[in-house]
């Protein structure tokens, strides 16, 4: 009986330490969580061509900068745009027109662009027909679903269809007035020749066999800051700190993406992706990799923010230029690139 006695109180005993031992691998964990500043980052959609930043969130870059991101998705650029001037947002990842269109309206400057992550158009010409030797001039009296007007997707089209002689007006019929997310959908039930997709969407109907990838259209253009990251001045201001820890974290992920092959960078960002099937996203990856698709540079270079500006004057968005310094602050950038370099 003294025994079990004996036995019984050494049980509770080992019971209570780990019961312990628990306790403060949670309170350590909370203090951990506790100290990390959370940062709001609206993206204006959840997609594959923003890989480099989702390197950034699985691979810890954020965590290791003391920063706590918040992800939402806008779901347009209207709508990231909105979230960053009323406050309800940090920092907005989206097109570079969404700024230039704000900064056009008014003169002071509220919002600044301070990051790059694409450096080129991320979407596909897709044809009904298996069009191997495709040429531009194919789509002379064809039907083509492209994007919204004013969009940057329907305006790098124009411009490309421009820059090879063809009229996108008078040479195509081109219909600009379906629901973005829909238009696959409308390809495959029309007789609609051409549509313009991003993937996953391209690659699906490649897979289904219900359309050829032609062209990809950011081949077809020069470089451009075509997707950037935007915060408000006051919180560039009040945050100056945290907004470089934060660009710090996301050219770590640049630089990691840069530095491996699509399997995996594929095997890295899946949890952001589960229902993709993994080799589909590694495919997605190769191909946005071999186009050069996202920089590996995350300053915002002059002479290309000067290209987007022409293309959407081309494309009767934008009636004068906005000064690179008015809109622009490479501050934060450079300092990443030495950051990053040195703590190689």
């Amino acid at each position: 009986m003294k025994l079990f006695r004996i036995l019984l109180s050494f049980m509770v005993i080992r019971y209570l330490l780990l019961a312990l031992i628990l306790i403060l691998l949670v309170s350590c964990s909370n203090d951990n969580v506790n100290n990390l500043t959370k940062v709001r980052l609206n993206e204006v959609a959840h997609t594959v061509f923003y890989a480099p930043q989702y390197v950034a969130i699985e691979k810890g870059f954020f965590t290791d900068e003391g920063i706590d991101l918040i992800l939402s998705v806008g779901n347009g650029a209207d709508k990231s745009m909105t979230a960053i001037l009323a406050g309800e947002a940090d920092i907005a990842l989206m097109g570079t027109e969404a700024g230039l269109y704000v900064e056009s309206q008014k003169q002071d400057s509220s919002i600044k662009a301070f990051l790059q992550l694409t450096q080129k158009a991320g979407n596909f010409l897709v044809s009904k027909d298996n069009n191997k030797d495709f040429t531009w001039d194919k789509v002379r009296g064809k039907t083509i679903l492209g994007g919204r007007p004013g969009g940057m997707p329907q305006m790098i089209l124009e411009y490309i269809l421009k820059s090879k002689g063809i009229d996108p007006i008078n040479d195509v019929n081109m219909i600009t007035n379906v629901q973005y997310g829909s238009t696959a959908q409308a390809f495959v039930g029309s007789e609609y020749d051409y549509t313009v997709e991003f993937d996953p969407v391209a690659f699906n109907l490649e897979k289904q066999n219900l359309g050829t990838v032609v062209a990809a259209i950011g081949n077809e253009s020069s470089e451009v800051p075509y997707t950037v990251y935007f915060a408000n001045t006051r919180f560039i201001n009040e945050e100056k700190s945290l907004l470089q820890k934060f660009t710090n974290a996301l050219h770590k992920g640049q630089m990691w993406l840069h530095s491996h092959e699509a399997s995996e960078i594929a095997q890295v960002i899946q949890p952001q992706f589960l229902d993709m099937d993994i080799d589909d996203l590694i495919y997605i990856i190769d191909r946005y990799k071999s186009l050069e698709i996202w920089s590996d540079v995350p300053v915002i270079d002059e002479e290309a923010f000067d290209l987007l500006q022409d293309i959407i004057i081309v494309g009767g968005e934008l009636k004068q230029k906005i000064s690179y310094d008015k809109l622009v602050d490479t501050s934060f950038a450079k300092q990443a690139m030495l950051d990053v370099y040195n703590s190689k």
